[in-house]
């Protein structure tokens, strides 16, 4: 790659970075040169003639490519992120001065305020929007509402020359604590820990607490925003979790946020770091309807609802956040000792808990608003993965925990089913399609359903649906009061005892 035309694209990545204003224009030579310096070029020697790639992740890795070329950097994934993650440090102001900024305009309006760090975020390519765009993203129809389904393609696969250099080298580094902890925050990244010198957080005080908001880098919807606690501790779900939920919807009412449960299974994949996530995206569960209202004697201000949801799904309405928590607390502690045998709800093992609460918070106007799903952890012969978890005729399409974000109804799928599924709808169009074995036997049930099938889109659509099905069949695994007559009668026990002395 001729210099001159790398000089040129460093041109190009510093005027965006300018137009994004990401820089002040007094700046632009300074952070030319500090470019220039880490790709180890000396003279700046552009060739006006040459035409550049047009967005910045494009530009990001030529500069990368060039690296490799001139045997800066190994042609491994990690290395060209800690490379570009680097580059782009260059044009972000430092987390002081983001946060001023960010309060600034707070004051204003906290929309503005996200935005603001939202698109700092994006431009900055702390946020993966070309790999996020390779996700398959779809809905689908069901009683409950629309079901959001995404195939996720947009993390990178690690190359075995990474994997191999992961397993040589040392595994005495501790720092940073975890992918979560505030320590994170301009991290030039290591083999086995990801680049983040181009990572920001905003500083949110929380109940006597210091927080952190960021955005998760492979956003699955709208603002897709993470809420870390300073201090590396395990999650907890507590009182203290309903009123830091409240709190910062109180501070952020066009953002939602809520927390993945606190013990294996039905809980989140970090489970080490005490974390919540939240977002600008109304999920089909914010918008499903009641099938009925309780009261709760000790909290007459306090609306009971139970959700229309293929999961058990408690809402608390209430205009004070105190008596919303002390109500959520109060439904927490029942359920955790809740034991219904004739519907394999047990709270615990030789001491061992198994129920626990995915709680979610919003404003609703004038209202705060708490969804309480009621979780429960437990295994057994029949079930090993889990009892309340997706069972085994699932697997082929969903096998991972369902956390908050399935919780709230959108399936968060793996890689693999993007060419799977083209298998499946392959089979419908003519029998001889080869099809993975874990996939044939509800690809047979499918053609037997549906026929065979002469029109692609047709076949893509069946697929499609029946994707959003199975789905629809975990949400139902998982849920702890099964929506038959059997199931429902269990739950209006459980509430029964929330109106009844500990």
């Amino acid at each position: 790659m001729r210099v001159e035309y790398v000089c040129t694209v460093v041109e190009e990545l510093v005027q965006q970075a300018g137009n994004l204003g990401m820089m002040a224009s007094e700046d632009k030579v300074y952070s030319r040169n500090q470019v220039l310096k880490q790709l180890g070029i000396h003279d700046f020697v552009p060739d006006r003639a040459e035409q550049v790639p047009a967005s910045i992740p494009d530009i990001l890795e030529k500069l990368a490519d060039y690296a490799v070329e001139q045997k800066q950097i190994e042609n491994l994934l990690e290395e060209r992120e800690q490379l570009t993650s680097s580059l782009m440090n260059v044009f972000i102001p430092q987390p002081s001065v983001v946060n001023h900024r960010f309060y600034e305009k707070y004051e204003k309006d906290p929309v503005e305020a996200t935005d603001y760090f939202y698109e700092l975020s994006q431009n900055s390519n702390y946020i993966q929007t070309k790999r996020i765009a390779k996700n398959i993203y779809y809905q689908v129809e069901s009683q409950y509402g629309n079901l959001d389904i995404t195939i996720n393609l947009s993390k990178p696969e690690k190359d075995p020359k990474e994997i191999e250099k992961e397993k040589q080298r040392k595994m005495d580094a501790s720092y940073p604590p975890c992918l979560l902890c505030m320590e994170n925050e301009g991290y030039g990244g290591r083999i086995g820990h990801p680049a983040r010198s181009n990572h920001r957080l905003i500083r949110v005080p929380l109940e006597g607490e210091r927080w952190y908001l960021q955005y998760s880098p492979y956003v699955y919807y709208n603002e897709h925003c993470i809420l870390l606690a300073e201090e590396h501790r395990d999650m907890k779900i507590q009182a203290s979790t309903f009123k830091r939920l409240l709190v910062f919807v109180e501070k952020y009412p066009h953002y939602f946020m809520g927390s993945n449960a606190d013990i294996p299974i039905v809980g989140g994949s970090i489970l080490s770091h005490d974390h919540y996530q939240g977002g600008r995206y109304e999920f089909t569960l914010a918008k499903a309807p009641a099938d009925y209202s309780f009261s709760l004697t000790d909290y007459p201000d306090v609306q009971g609802l139970v959700v229309k949801w293929p999961m058990t799904v408690l809402r608390l309405r209430s205009g004070s956040q105190e008596n919303l928590v002390n109500a959520a607390d109060m439904i927490l502690k029942k359920w955790k000792d809740y034991n219904d045998p004739v519907r394999d709800i047990q709270a615990y093992t030789k001491g061992t808990a198994h129920n626990t609460i995915t709680p979610i918070a919003r404003c609703r106007g004038d209202e705060y608003e708490l969804d309480l799903v009621l979780r429960n952890n437990r295994t057994n012969e029949e079930h090993p993965e889990g009892i309340f978890h997706p069972h085994a005729d699932v697997h082929h399409i969903k096998k991972e925990n369902i956390g908050l974000i399935e919780v709230m109804g959108l399936a968060v799928l793996p890689k693999r089913l993007a060419e799977e599924l083209k298998e499946v709808e392959r089979y419908l169009l003519k029998d001889d399609q080869k099809v993975e074995p874990a996939h044939l036997p509800w690809a047979k049930e499918l053609k037997k359903k549906y026929g065979e099938q002469t029109d692609e889109e047709q076949a893509d659509a069946i697929v499609k649906t029946e994707v959003g099905k199975k789905f629809l069949r975990v949400l139902e695994d998982a849920g702890v009061f099964k929506r038959d007559v059997n199931g429902q009668k269990g739950l209006e026990a459980f509430i029964k005892t929330l109106n009844q002395g500990s």
